[in-house]
């Protein structure tokens, strides 16, 4: 892309990034009660959102993205759109309102002027937690592929760093090493407060340490194949780390990550034949298979067992269905799934523990925004499933593997929320964002990336 921003312009997002990347590793962890921690990773991303925000306007490539960027702005206004106030000549016509109407007139009160989230003070946070992703999309779309790179090595420095926090939470036995109180002794977190969501990390950021292998096998004049090695031990860890958190859908998504991961990595090598390098990479990945196996397999196959007391999720996802018809076709409001889902809790299945969430995104999505949300949804997909068509069909080179590793990486994070809302977590909302502005980057004309190839 014809980039016309001075170096000064871009070492100031490069910086912004790096800041709000960290923070949102340290601070973003969790998707609820921490408000303070998530409010410094809101705050950390002002800068880079002022930045960027404000260059994007100069970048002379930004009318390529325009589906992207449309799609970005109705999702950041979707929130904003339900905190408008309505008279209540509209409100109390809407689906599910019906209750409120009901409470106020029993109090001898005359209905007034309200948004339409029955949770307005919710959904404003939920703007708010949208801002660290929009900030990190629109740089990283603008960022060179120089700092495309740095970022993702950034990123998987950071998934290690949370592995070896995971390990030392399960050496010591207790409570230590938990950055979130709610967190519980015994369980394997990482900087997460929910062990699903530290496996969605695990599982997302695999495609990209192959292609990084991958590439390093791409010139065969180039003898130096430390990203290899690199690459096949982030792999192994990964495989280790996985049975290790015995996440369901961790364990279930790490084969078809593996697939992804060995694909975008036979063809960021050119196509080559398998040789001693990659029987090597092929032996420290089987080592790890093996290691899991022999140590862990029985853990693993017990979270399976189909005896063990039924899951609570699948039995409420009903219930969920049931009100999300209810307040068709508009919701009920981004962040009311609590209260609503309190509301119409039946008393057989209230127990000692708290559904907080749906464990299934998608479902949520339409209780909260009704068809509006499904259909930014189904246009989100449309176009994840072009980028991904052009970025796998494009040659070998530095920008195209990193698209197709961002590819499968937004598809394990995608398959993931079917059962659980690894979104709703700042972290893993940063990270799709930078993903998603990467996929993005195949969006290129095609004599540009003749051009690039050339080059």
């Amino acid at each position: 892309m014809n980039i016309s921003f001075r170096k000064g312009q871009w070492d100031a997002i490069a910086i912004a990034m790096v800041v709000l990347l960290v923070f949102s590793f340290a601070f973003g962890g969790a998707s609820r009660v921490h408000a303070l921690r998530l409010a410094l990773v809101e705050l950390a991303a002002l800068p880079l959102l002022v930045i960027a925000g404000t260059q994007i306007q100069k970048w002379e490539s930004w009318r390529q993205h325009q589906l992207a960027l449309g799609l970005l702005f109705a999702l950041a206004a979707l929130p904003l759109l339900q905190l408008i106030p309505l008279p209540p000549a509209i409100w109390t016509n809407l689906p599910g309102r019906d209750q409120l109407t009901l409470a106020l007139t029993l109090a001898g009160l005359e209905p007034g002027w309200v948004p339409l989230s029955l949770t307005p003070d919710k959904t404003w946070q939920s703007f708010l937690a949208l801002i660290p992703p929009v900030a990190m999309f629109l740089a990283v779309l603008m960022a060179t592929i120089e700092v495309k790179r740095q970022i993702v090595y950034l990123v998987l420095a950071a998934t290690v760093a949370s592995v070896i926090l995971a390990a030392l939470q399960v050496a010591s036995g207790g409570t230590h090493f938990y950055l979130w109180p709610d967190a519980y002794g015994g369980g394997v977190e990482g900087i997460f407060a929910n062990r699903n969501h530290l496996a969605t990390l695990l599982v997302a950021t695999l495609p990209f340490a192959g292609v990084l292998a991958g590439a390093s096998l791409r010139h065969r004049r180039d003898r130096n194949q430390t990203g290899l090695w690199l690459g096949a031990l982030f792999i192994g860890l990964v495989i280790v780390a996985t049975g290790v958190v015995q996440s369901r859908a961790g364990v279930i998504l790490i084969g078809p990550a593996l697939v992804a991961t060995g694909l975008a990595a036979w063809i960021a090598s050119g196509r080559q034949r398998p040789g001693p390098a990659f029987f090597g990479m092929a032996a420290v990945i089987g080592i790890a298979i093996a290691a899991v196996g022999l140590f862990a397999l029985g853990p693993i196959l017990a979270r399976f067992d189909p005896n063990a007391p039924a899951e609570g999720r699948f039995e409420n996802w009903p219930y969920v269905a049931e009100a999300a018809q209810t307040y068709l076709p508009v919701g009920s409001g981004i962040g009311s799934f609590d209260p609503v889902y309190r509301s119409i809790e039946p008393l057989d299945r209230l127990d000692p523990t708290y559904f907080n969430q749906a464990h299934n995104d998608y479902l949520e999505t339409w209780l909260e925004t009704g068809w509006i949300g499904m259909a930014l949804i189904l246009v989100f997909l449309a176009w994840w499933g072009r980028r991904s068509w052009a970025c796998w069909r494009a040659p070998p080179s530095r920008n195209a593997d990193l698209q197709r590793a961002a590819s499968a990486a937004l598809l394990m994070i995608l398959l993931h929320s079917f059962v659980d809302y690894p979104l709703r977590t700042e972290t893993i909302a940063v990270l799709f964002a930078l993903f998603a502005a990467i996929l993005e980057g195949a969006a290129a004309p095609a004599e540009v990336r003749t051009r690039r190839k050339s080059e």
